[in-house]
């Protein structure tokens, strides 16, 4: 596991907690390169059954955790949204994921999925990825979605 400050290939475990009824490992690791020491966080959780997603293009691929997490690292960036929240509306998208298929599921409906617990957690947030999502033409668009949203 690389340090994020500093990319150096080697860390211990300091912090080890089960999270999710067990199903999570939360584990706060120290980067153990002299002079650096910087404390990250790390999630490990077990891929039950790899689930294709279909993209637009139709071009299918397997599911990445990363990229959704990276959806809402950005959509949350500055925001006073707590990495447990991110963590808890994750599995809970991957929850709805095998419900919905254990084989195959649309890009979109991933994108529908990450909507909605978005506008759980933070309207800022929300209003970020829908403008990317929904690609946004002009502030009509963001009204819009703001009006919707207050309501």
């Amino acid at each position: 596991m690389k340090c994020p400050d500093c990319s150096y290939e080697d860390s211990k475990v300091v912090d080890s907690r089960s999270i999710h009824q067990g199903i999570s490992i939360r584990r706060r690791r120290e980067c153990t390169r002299p002079g650096c020491g910087y404390r990250y966080t790390t999630y490990e959780y077990i891929l039950a059954n790899p689930v294709k997603v279909i993209k637009k293009s139709g071009v299918r691929e397997e599911y990445d955790r990363e990229k959704l997490e990276n959806s809402f690292h950005i959509a949350c960036k500055k925001r006073p949204v707590p990495e447990d929240n991110i963590q808890q509306a994750i599995h809970s998208i991957e929850e709805k994921i095998s419900n919905i298929s254990n084989v195959e599921i649309d890009a979109s409906r991933i994108g529908e999925l990450v909507m909605d617990e978005l506008k759980k957690i933070d309207g800022v947030a929300f209003i970020r990825y829908a403008s990317v999502y929904r690609q946004f033409k002009d502030v009509g668009e963001f009204k819009a979605q703001i009006e919707d949203l207050k309501k």
